[in-house]
């Protein structure tokens, strides 16, 4: 699963990024920069469930940044997740 992924952390602008895997409680993003653990913000990325394209929003903290060749593994944890959201990821990951 790599698809666009938007990453907005506060007081930041938009940041475009790829995802490399998603988990229940979070997902890794590859980006041109990198962010201080700790962050927080939004995390846009899309998910497809029963062949439909589905935008999920969750607010999210940086667990981890790991330079990686030429861009950053970023890890996010998400945070209080809503119950459609959290169902959705769940119907994904199966």
């Amino acid at each position: 699963m790599r698809s666009k992924a938007v990453v907005v952390m506060d007081g930041a602008p938009p940041a475009q990024g790829r995802t490399l895997d998603i988990g229940a409680s979070g997902m890794s993003i590859t980006f041109d920069s990198k962010l201080a653990v700790g962050q927080m913000g939004q995390v846009m990325f899309e998910l497809f469930l029963d062949g439909k394209a589905q935008i999920m929003t969750c607010r999210s903290k940086v667990s981890y940044c790991i330079f990686s060749g030429d861009h950053f593994k970023i890890g996010y944890q998400f945070m209080n997740l809503d119950q459609p959201t959290l169902a959705s990821i769940t119907k994904f990951l199966r």
